[in-house]
């Protein structure tokens, strides 16, 4: 049997917006519904999540507006690269879901995507309440003074 050779460790794409535009509150792990270039496409780092986001229609979900690069060596047999992609979660995860988005000021958002110990494709979503301009003051702020305390404590030692 061959031996696969060793993927590269941590996320293959991160929405960095996400982390700064909302709080996070209840984060999922789901499987995504793939083709075969648009793995192939992703393990090269070819996602953009970048103005995605999670909807949900007639009780399953759907990732919508991310971005895979289409696969080089397709050729005609390729993906489109900005097709809606199935979220695979369980029925209970999506009642959940369902029961917290139906309150007004949340959204669902994807966090990153990652290939799992198993070589399967798998994206962190998270229930989210968006942030507002005070708090994302607030957020630099706070990291502000632990840099200047840290800076600080260094000089001293």
């Amino acid at each position: 049997m061959a031996v696969k050779p060793k993927d590269k460790k941590g996320p293959v794409a991160i929405n960095k917006k996400a982390y700064r535009d909302f709080e996070l509150l209840d984060k999922f792990e789901a499987g995504m519904e793939l083709l075969g270039s648009e793995v192939k496409s992703a393990r090269q780092g070819g996602i953009d999540l970048k103005g995605s986001y999670v909807r949900l229609i007639r009780d399953e979900c759907f990732l919508v507006g991310a971005s895979i690069s289409p696969y080089k060596q397709a050729g005609i047999n390729n993906h489109e690269p900005l097709r809606n992609r199935k979220l695979l979660l369980h029925k209970a995860e999506i009642k959940k879901i369902i029961v917290k988005l139906e309150q007004r000021g949340f959204a669902f958002v994807p966090l990153k995507v990652y290939f799992n110990s198993r070589g399967l494709a798998k994206i962190e979503i998270a229930l989210a309440r968006g942030k507002k301009q005070y708090d994302k003051r607030k957020n630099i702020a706070e990291r502000q003074q632990k840099r200047d305390l840290a800076r600080d404590m260094k000089k001293y030692r």
